[in-house]
């Protein structure tokens, strides 16, 4: 017995040497963890427990029967995140570069299935040269198998995907169908085809950086969800973000219990919003001062700057924050910001995530650009994911809501629940200005009077009375009570039941 336990130790020991020491301090000289040591940061002390170590691949073409390596290239298993059971997979870079094998996905494929069944998040560390050439179709089947598995495991159990390396080719699909993707600077980049391809394709010289880095995807092609800085930060951020996300569909996100009063008033937010309704405020200062303690946690912070999503707590409640932007594009919802937070509500939705919708949106983006682009698909995607949803939404007018917008961002025709507004909101088809222009154009040459007609028209019409008066509003509070109207709406919405017809599933504009 002793010798076999000897046996045991000294095969666990090689295993977790990964591709051997030059390659590890190869890795190291890089800037990056080791996939062991990622896993070592990312789940709480003492809490993996690993799955296949010994897993080799089993291809013989090409003498790889003479070059095997126990865990074939990826670290499999799963632990606890501050006491919370996650399934996790990290590629090792020193083994086979990464590269994907059959056994390789099938490793994946197991812890996978797992978290389905028993409702549990997955998060997947990619660092991977990609397909393993050797195996050829295998290799490809893997990754469809993977793929298979990440759609079904879409809005059942939360999937959080980290680039830590390379990530290319067919792999990328896998991240790009989890919820969310955080990315690390410098080290890390994903594309579908690479700088040398492209180059020969389409004659372009690009740097793997410009064509697929972190900030690229951050900021440009909005793939990415968060960038960092280096492996460390990316892996404490997680855990971070981890807490505000439920284990399935089925679970509540966590309570996180503090001391920030639900009845807590800011008075600054009664001066928050200028007089000149074409100045700017900042929006994420009312979610600043309105969530718990002051914390929220921004994604896509670098694209689509126009629209502001986020989670936070409301009496230590994780809940989902879509806010117009006022200081970018004067808050016009455009392409990207509709997708942005289409998707975003989608994925609260599914996990059942409360809703805060703060509205100050003169309307849709105009220009060819936009129309070319397709803003009317697109910005159907938002509308289809308000009205589909069944979560709790609360919405907060502060000021402008005009047209197709007003109804687009979680109003009241869309189910909202509850739909309150500050006196500063201006519910109407257009701008006070642009609408008397077109009702008096007779009149257009006499600037005092279309000035007339205007503050007339604002005073009717761009107000939130009007709509209070057919019950699209629910009520017009005091700004500095927004605090404590969301906190009892949300507890008011705790116990909310809501169907939407039986369908196989929607088709949503894509």
């Amino acid at each position: 017995m002793h010798e076999i336990i000897e046996k045991l130790e000294k095969k666990r020991a090689q295993a977790k040497q990964g591709g051997g020491a030059a390659r590890i301090a190869t890795q190291h000289d890089k800037g990056k963890l080791t996939a062991r040591e990622r896993i070592e940061v990312l789940l709480d002390q003492g809490s993996f427990e690993e799955w296949d170590i010994f897993v080799e691949h089993r291809c013989t073409d090409f003498d790889m029967q003479n070059k095997t390596i126990p865990g074939d290239g990826v670290v499999t298993g799963y632990g606890a995140i501050n006491g919370r059971l996650v399934f996790v997979y990290s590629q090792d870079f020193t083994v086979f570069g990464g590269s994907l094998s059959e056994a390789h996905a099938e490793k994946i494929c197991k812890v996978m299935d797992q978290a389905i069944k028993v409702g549990a998040p997955i998060i997947g560390i990619s660092d991977s040269g990609g397909a393993r050439i050797q195996e050829g179709v295998a290799s490809l089947g893997g990754y469809a198998e993977v793929f298979q598995r990440n759609v079904l495991a879409s809005g059942v159990v939360p999937q959080l995907s980290l680039i830590m390396g390379p990530c290319a080719g067919g792999a990328v699909y896998s991240p790009a169908i989890t919820d969310f993707i955080f990315m690390v600077e410098d080290s890390s980049y994903m594309f579908v085809t690479g700088p040398e391809v492209v180059k020969t394709v389409t004659h372009e010289e690009v740097t793997a950086e410009d064509l697929g880095g972190a900030k690229t995807h951050a900021s440009r092609s909005g793939v990415a969800d968060l960038a960092f800085e280096n492996d460390v930060q990316a892996l404490l951020m997680t855990r971070q973000f981890f807490d505000f996300l439920p284990a399935n569909n089925r679970d509540r996100a966590p309570l996180h219990p503090n001391d920030d009063t639900p009845t807590r008033t800011e008075k600054s937010l009664d001066t928050l919003v200028p007089d000149n309704p074409n100045l700017p405020y900042n929006i994420k200062e009312i979610i600043d001062k309105v969530v718990d303690e002051g914390d929220f946690f921004e994604l896509q912070p670098n694209y689509a700057k126009n629209i502001v999503i986020c989670f936070a707590r409301m009496q230590g409640n994780p809940v989902g924050f879509v806010a117009n932007q006022p200081m970018v594009l004067a808050g016009c919802l455009d392409i990207n910001a509709s997708v942005k937070a289409a998707r975003f509500v989608r994925f609260c939705d599914a996990f059942n995530i409360p809703i805060v919708t703060l509205v100050d949106v003169p309307g849709f983006m105009p220009g060819t650009a936009q129309e070319h682009g397709g803003i009317i698909k697109h910005g159907a995607k938002l509308l289809y994911a308000y009205a589909e949803c069944t979560a709790p939404k609360v919405t907060v007018i502060t000021r402008k809501a005009y047209g197709g917008a007003y109804d687009v961002m979680a109003s009241k025709h869309l189910r909202g629940d509850v739909n309150l507004a500050w006196p500063s909101a201006e519910i109407a088809v257009m701008g006070p200005k642009g609408a008397v222009e077109i009702i008096f154009r007779e009149e257009a040459k006499d600037a005092a009077a279309i000035e007339a007609r205007t503050e007339q028209y604002r005073e009717k019409f761009a107000n939130p009375f009007v709509a209070g008066r057919r019950g699209y509003i629910d009520d017009v509070i005091f700004p500095r009570d927004t605090r404590k109207r969301l906190c009892r709406s949300l507890a008011m919405l705790w116990n909310k039941k809501l169907e939407n017809p039986w369908r196989k599933h929607g088709n949503i504009p894509l």
